[in-house]
């Protein structure tokens, strides 16, 4: 076991998958052993995990989420931003639930504790392998909030089918567990994607990036076809935070540029 930063980092070599390529245990265990392995681990580090219905959000994501917040048991679909996927998890590792990541090896876990999640209860399998979907199902046992990328598929056929998503929800709500997808989930209980974004910071040949500006749509059964969208930094100034963008008055710009002006008349 390694540490990133401060997040618990899981190798398949060490715990959740000490199989060989031919998927049998070198050491003579049983797969189960070794999943039961890797929540023991888990267990022994973890100190709380949030009992609730609703599981807190980022503030900002609040409006895009049915109810407000993350469901207990629910599942959730995030396309085009991992930013946008681990602000789904600030509000509850902020309040102390642990979370994990699976299937993400380049995931950025400075930008990570930046948006507010708490690295000190993070745990990363960057490397399911094949036993990705044992991972997952172990996890979901002993954290609050699994953020998942699910495995490639053939073009055209769905990463996760509809019985395996259903055994998993049905994990979920025993456990009162949240799942994140990086990806398209079947049945999720909200699906949220950045359907349009713009850099800002940048001008003619000067400058440098200071945020994205983002438009965030959520679609839901709850909202009865009628999705809802927000206009986000994602990220905002300094390159970690998610706020709400808050737009300027009527006449702001036309009041700065006379002021400009103003003060050109004075210099001048």
């Amino acid at each position: 076991m390694t540490a990133t930063a401060a997040a618990v980092t899981f190798e398949l070599s060490e715990v959740e998958a000490e199989l060989d390529r031919g998927g049998h245990a070198p050491t003579g265990r049983a797969q189960g052993d070794v999943v039961r392995e890797l929540q023991a681990r888990i267990r022994s580090m973890q100190r709380n995990r949030i009992d609730t219905r609703a599981l807190p959000t980022h503030p900002a994501l609040a409006d895009l989420l049915p109810n407000g917040a993350l469901s207990a048991g629910g599942t959730y679909a995030v396309a085009g931003s991992t930013t946008l996927a681990l602000a789904l998890l600030q509000g509850a590792s902020a309040a102390g639930a642990w979370c994990a990541v699976v299937g993400v090896p380049d995931l950025g876990v400075e930008a990570a504790a930046g948006l507010g999640v708490d690295l000190d209860r993070l745990v990363l399998v960057p490397h399911p392998g094949e036993q990705w979907l044992a991972v997952v199902a172990a996890l979901v046992d002993v954290v609050s909030i699994v953020l998942v990328k699910p495995p490639s598929a053939a073009p055209g056929v769905p990463r996760i089918g509809e019985a395996t998503a259903g055994r998993l929800s049905s994990r979920l709500r025993q456990r009162e567990a949240v799942l994140v997808s990086l990806g398209d989930w079947p049945r999720a209980d909200a699906r949220l994607a950045v359907t349009e974004s713009a850099w800002a910071g940048v001008g003619a040949g000067f400058g440098h990036l200071v945020g994205r500006q983002a438009t965030v749509t959520s679609a839901s059964a709850a909202w009865s076809g009628r999705p809802r969208s927000r206009r986000l930094w994602l990220p905002g100034p300094g390159g970690t935070t998610v706020e709400a963008v808050v737009a300027r008055p009527e006449g702001a710009d036309r009041a700065d540029r006379a002021d400009r002006m103003d003060r050109l008349r004075v210099v001048g």
